[in-house]
């Protein structure tokens, strides 16, 4: 983990979204992608977004960055960044704060990277237009974040383009230009997706290293638990564009408390020294996650539970606390609450 050592009950929050919604309107009308998402983000602390595809973690880090793609749009809610609510700037106010104060590393490098630009141009970008740096003193610069990444050789990286690189490469190349101008929160959506187990470990090595140098909040959108247990301090975990569970990582690893959790948690693979034949097979959550239009008013995970109730299906649940950091959202908790 990110070996935070601060306390959460004295420290204000550096990043704080409350009661986020964004539809998108459609030829079937107005989908909700996202309802009533909230969670907080101290400074030096790693929160990891999880949960399944479909479930709403890249929407809600693009809603952060203010990036959501049209038709879609912020219907209610606030994304407080040291206390200014960027859901209410306007977009040259958001371009002065993007890359700047919040950046992200996108989950695929190849789209993410401009095939007709040096890496070293891409990293100059942001240096130029928000610290006024010139092209010489922006090249030096790129030059020295290449080498933190520990990207080997980096006077001759500079001038290579994205596809002369490896993917470990790029993405060091992505974190390098997130980390550009120091900013406040770094988002990390799905960073070592497309990475074998080795380079994984380095990145998860290289963002804690930068983490701990700069003091930056990152916040991790996953749907790998080990990745979790690594690297985060607190959990959210998503489902159906919603919040159902969050607290602290080892509080919720140890016991989660939503079936739907719990159902991520025990697919977990384990490794067995000593094999059989009749070992049983690795268990998963039978269904698929809802549509935006499947979505009704109650829980949307009641077509998956085992443990659904006929109010699962006609109310959502507020979120019922459960443990020293721990809240739930599940019916089946109301009366131990």
């Amino acid at each position: 983990m990110s070996g935070m050592d601060r306390t959460t009950e004295t420290q204000e929050p550096l990043l704080k979204v409350s009661r986020l919604s964004v539809e998108f309107a459609g030829r079937k009308g107005v989908a909700p992608v996202l309802n009533d998402v909230s969670f907080e983000v101290l400074a030096g602390e790693t929160v990891c977004l999880v949960g399944e595809s479909g479930c709403g973690k890249s929407m809600t880090a693009l809603a952060i960055m203010r990036l959501i793609p049209d038709p879609g749009r912020i219907n209610t809610g606030a994304i407080e960044l040291r206390g200014a609510d960027l859901a209410r700037y306007s977009v040259p106010e958001m371009r002065r704060i993007r890359g700047n104060k919040i950046s992200m590393i996108f989950q695929e490098p190849m789209t993410a990277l401009n095939p007709v630009y040096t890496v070293g141009d891409q990293i100059s970008e942001p240096l130029r237009l928000h610290q006024g740096l010139s092209k010489e003193d922006a090249r030096k610069r790129a030059i020295d974040i290449l080498r933190s990444v520990e990207i080997p050789a980096p006077e001759r990286r500079v001038d290579e383009y994205p596809h002369q690189m490896s993917g470990g490469m790029r993405q060091r190349v992505m974190i390098a230009m997130a980390l550009a101008c120091d900013p406040d929160v770094l988002i990390a959506d799905e960073p070592t997706t497309a990475l074998d187990v080795t380079v994984q470990a380095q990145i998860f090595d290289l963002l804690r290293e930068q983490q701990q140098r700069r003091g930056t909040a990152i916040v991790m959108i996953t749907h790998d638990m080990g990745a979790v247990s690594e690297m985060s301090d607190r959990v959210v975990v998503m489902y159906g564009g919603r919040v159902v569970e969050e607290g602290l990582t080892a509080e919720i690893l140890k016991q989660p408390r939503h079936p739907y959790t719990s159902g991520l948690i025990a697919c977990l693979p384990e490794l067995d020294p000593a094999p059989t034949e009749d070992r049983p097979d690795l268990p998963e959550i039978p269904g698929v996650v809802p549509s935006v239009w499947q979505r009704g008013v109650g829980c949307p995970f009641a077509d998956r539970c085992a443990s659904v109730m006929p109010r699962c299906r006609q109310e959502f649940p507020p979120a019922f606390q459960t443990g020293p950091t721990q809240k739930v959202s599940c019916w089946l908790y109301e009366e131990r609450s």
